[in-house]
This record gives C-alpha cells, sequence and structure tokens, in this order.
C-alpha cells in the first residue's frame, strides 16, 4: 500500500513554511538594516579621523580649499582626455562642467589623500546618486561636513578681494581647538540631499562683500522638515521620513574629537536651538534652502555644543 500526505496535511506543512517565513524575513531585513547601519558608523569614523588628521598637518585648520585640479574628479570616467584637455576652467564652471573643482561641493577631494578610497564617502544605504555623479563626478545624499566648523573659500578665477562672498570664514576661525568641547561638536553627518553635501550655514550679512562669517544652520524648526514627513504648506506630524533616516529613528553624526555615534532624531532636535533661541529672523520659508542663507548674525544666549556654540 502506498503512502502520500493528504491534502490536509500539505496544507499544514504549508501554513507552518508561511508563518516561519513571516517570523524570518522581518528578522533578515532588520539584519541587514544593523549591517548597513554599522558600515555606515565605520565609514564615517574613518572621515572624521581623516579630516583631523588634515588639521594636525595644517597647523589645526580644517580643510576650505576651491581650486580647479585636472583628472582630480571622485568619479574615474572624468579622467579622460576629452575632460581634460582644454582650458584651466574646463570642468570646473559652475554649472554645467564641476567635475575637476575642488570646493565645498567636492569637499571629499579635501581629505582624499587621507582616506584613499572613494568607496568611503558612498552610504551604505543610498550608495550614490546616479544623475550627480554621472554628470558632475559629485557624491550627494551621503554625508555631509559641517561647513560652519571649517569655513569654505569661493575664490577659483575669482578676483577674491572683490568677488562676493569669496571667504566664507568659520564663525571659531576655522581652527580645532577652538572647539570648547570636541566631543560634543558635530562635524561629519548623514545628510540625504541631492544637490547639497555639506551641512548649511548662515553667511552673516554684515562685513566686506568678499568676507562673511559662517554660522551653523541650526534651526530646529528647519531640521525638523528634514527629518520629518511634510505636507504641502512645509507642516509636519512628527513622523519620521525613512528616506532621510534610514536607520529607524536614528542618525550617525562623527564629532571633532574623532569618535562616531548614533543619536536618536529628537535628541538632535534638542541639541539644536529654536529660531528665537538662535536669534534668527530670516531663514528659508521651508527647511534649509540651497546651502547658505544671508541673514544678520545669530545670537544665542546658552550654549549648543552639537553646534559648537558656546
Amino acid at each position: 500500500m502506498k503512502k502520500a500526505f493528504t491534502l490536509i496535511e500539505l496544507l499544514v506543512v504549508i501554513a507552518i513554511i508561511a508563518i516561519l517565513a513571516a517570523i524570518l524575513f522581518p528578522v533578515f531585513a532588520q539584519a541587514k538594516t544593523a549591517a548597513k547601519k554599522a558600515a555606515s558608523i565605520s565609514n564615517q569614523k574613518q572621515i572624521g579621523l581623516a579630516i583631523i588628521q588634515y588639521t594636525s598637518d595644517y597647523d589645526d585648520l580644517y580643510p576650505r580649499n576651491d581650486d580647479c585640479i585636472k583628472k582630480s574628479s571622485l568619479n574615474t570616467k572624468f579622467h579622460a582626455d576629452a575632460y581634460n584637455n582644454g582650458g584651466i576652467t574646463q570642468g570646473c564652471t559652475n554649472p554645467p562642467d564641476v567635475w575637476n573643482r575642488t570646493n565645498h561641493y567636492a569637499w571629499q577631494k579635501w581629505v582624499l589623500p587621507y582616506t584613499k578610497s572613494v568607496d568611503l564617502f558612498m552610504h551604505p544605504a543610498t550608495g550614490k546618486l546616479a544623475a550627480q555623479w554621472n554628470d558632475n563626478g559629485q557624491i550627494m545624499g551621503s554625508y555631509a561636513i559641517n561647513l560652519a566648523l571649517t569655513g569654505a573659500l569661493n575664490t577659483f578665477n575669482r578676483n577674491p578681494e572683490t568677488a562676493s562672498n569669496a571667504f566664507r570664514d568659520s564663525f571659531i576661525g576655522g581652527s580645532q581647538t577652538a572647539i570648547a568641547s570636541v566631543a560634543e561638536a558635530m562635524l561629519v553627518m548623514e545628510f540625504f540631499d541631492d544637490a547639497v553635501n555639506f551641512a548649511p550655514v548662515f553667511l552673516d550679512s554684515a562685513g566686506a562683500v568678499n568676507r562673511k562669517t559662517a554660522y551653523p544652520f541650526a534651526v530646529r524648526e528647519a531640521w525638523e522638515t528634514r527629518f520629518y514627513k511634510i505636507d504641502g504648506s512645509c507642516n509636519n506630524n512628527k513622523v519620521v521620513d525613512a528616506s532621510k533616516v534610514p536607520f529607524g529613528n536614528q542618525i550617525n553624526l562623527s564629532y571633532a574629537d574623532g569618535h562616531t555615534k548614533s543619536i536618536a532624531v529628537q535628541a538632535f532636535l534638542a541639541n539644536t536651538p529654536t529660531a528665537v533661541e538662535y536669534g534668527i529672523t530670516s531663514r528659508p520659508a521651508c527647511g534649509l534652502g540651497s546651502g547658505s542663507w544671508t541673514t544678520t548674525k545669530p545670537v544665542w544666549t546658552q550654549p549648543w555644543p552639537m553646534w559648537a556654540l558656546q
């Protein structure tokens, strides 16, 4: 007599397999996310340490260079002679060809001699934004340097004595030792934007035309629209946007002393002053704008060490 499974037995087996799959698949997904988070923390730590190494070689100053260097693109396809046989501005005008520009939009080049790897700047959860990478050789939607600490130059192919905003000086002077608490000041962060790859800044409207002081864009309301889902009127309901915060409710920060850790979105916001607490009366209507915003000098009445505001 032949033995075989009955229909009921087969259905029971299939049901058990389905239940096991429902239990295990989320576990696998969580494990994959945890692995990417660990890789991101490792990447950021190495980037932060590379920036610190730079300061050791350059009299304690953070990088902020602006130059045109042939065949310097992070995307090696732009190293071909077809992209490098023109004049001094080929590959350095903005827009449209910026593959050879070495400025704050390509800040990774500032410390590439220390990291020895372009892949280190690619975020494990997002990779690289194809359009920016293929068109400009720039890495967006990954990690952002805190430009308020480093400052930035906008001097290539311009007269630095008369050009508007040629010098964007850090409000702390661009020196690591000028930071009151290096263990609390954010130097590099996860930042998922398709057009800006540095932490945006406020530029003090006072001073010479060619020289402005850069302050951190430390406004809680603005960062809420970065981390939370918003509607068409820029209102948010405190629901974290997974496309901007890929690791649950946490983001990774690297600090000026070299350590890296994850903090909750709410902790980031709590460590950021409101517009009133920061004395800001002029800012973009929604969010962080396009990288810089000129306004009167911020005035704060209590320390905000995550932003080096002491």
